[in-house]
């Protein structure tokens, strides 16, 4: 199968709504914790579909398995999420990525960005290896934070982690423009976004941070932009309906 082209990186505020996948499903996990999950679907194209008929122009897209495991185990399920999405909705794929094949692979099914995570924070050159081949736009880090620390291995109990400031800093020497920060103690329970730590990863001015975890009303999105992020990665809130999607992207628009 030919590499799909890669989408253009649309521009302004980026509202990214979320797909975790879990066994081909649609879930979202409390804090991350795998024994936590709620299904919300289980086609996952349909529901990317649907974001794209409402008019996202963006979609975060994370193998939770492929987190946990630390290997791509739904690279089926994302290439059909991204075909579903059509070529105007740019894709953002994280999940196991942790080699350059494996980014590789997420980049040819047609996503706009990967994430990489844990194999980032164990080493940044890897991650400045990543931006000098495949440019800075289409690669971005996922700073997940519990307790001040970013850490990885799918958030798993008792992981190593280093401070958040300090990863975020070696990264950016080495090239990296987009960070993916995520509070673990507010995902998936609509306790709204920690704005503290986002302000201070703002505030060092070594990239563009978009918020995710907490993401509860239409005010949490007014704020994290109001707050200098680039852009917020929204799931649960999604599909209970405390946010509809179209009045999201209206606000982001103004």
């Amino acid at each position: 199968m030919l590499p799909r082209p890669q989408p253009a990186i649309p521009t302004g505020f980026q509202l990214l709504p979320a797909i975790d996948l879990r066994g081909g499903r649609v879930v979202r996990l409390a804090e991350g914790d795998f024994a936590r999950e709620t299904i919300y679907g289980t086609d996952p194209a349909e529901v990317a579909s649907g974001f794209a008929a409402v008019g996202a122009r963006w979609i975060h897209v994370v193998d939770l398995d492929g987190a946990k495991d630390g290997a791509r185990r739904q690279t089926e399920a994302v290439a059909r999420i991204v075909a579903a999405a059509g070529s105007g909705v740019a894709c953002e794929v994280a999940g196991g990525l942790r080699s350059e094949e494996a980014m590789a692979a997420a980049l040819s099914v047609g996503a706009a960005r990967a994430v990489v995570g844990t194999a980032a924070l164990r080493d940044p050159a890897f991650a400045e290896r990543l931006v000098t081949r495949f440019g800075s736009e289409r690669i971005a880090v996922a700073l997940d934070v519990r307790d001040g620390l970013a850490v990885g291995h799918g958030w798993v109990p008792g992981a190593a982690g280093v401070s958040v400031e300090a990863a975020l800093a070696r990264l950016a020497d080495g090239g990296v423009r987009t960070f993916i920060v995520t509070a673990i103690e507010r995902d998936g329970l609509l306790a709204g976004p920690n704005l503290e730590l986002l302000g201070r990863l703002i505030d060092m001015d070594r990239g563009h941070i978009v918020a995710s975890a907490g993401i509860s009303s239409l005010g949490d999105v007014a704020a994290v932009r109001a707050l200098g992020c680039v852009g917020v990665v929204i799931g649960r809130a999604l599909y209970e309906g405390r946010i509809d999607l179209a009045d999201a992207l209206r606000l982001t628009a103004e």
